[in-house]
């Protein structure tokens, strides 16, 4: 099971990159996050190369609790 912590800053991130950027139509594929700092980077082609404290959270787990 998903961290929740992890999934709330997967949605900040997520948040706040299409709050500075409205309007960009490409949809990300996912967040990869840093387990321990909680820093991500959105991910928008390929598979992401993760580093060993990074995890994935694809964009299916991210959208639904978005308000």
């Amino acid at each position: 099971m998903l961290d929740p912590s992890l999934l709330q800053a997967a949605r900040n991130i997520y948040r706040t990159y299409y709050e500075v950027h409205p309007d960009e139509v490409q949809r990300p594929l996912g967040v990869a996050i840093d387990r321990f700092s909680l820093r991500g980077k959105l991910i928008f082609n390929g598979k992401p190369v993760l580093l060993p404290k990074e995890c994935f959270i694809p964009i299916s787990q991210i959208e639904p609790g978005l308000r």
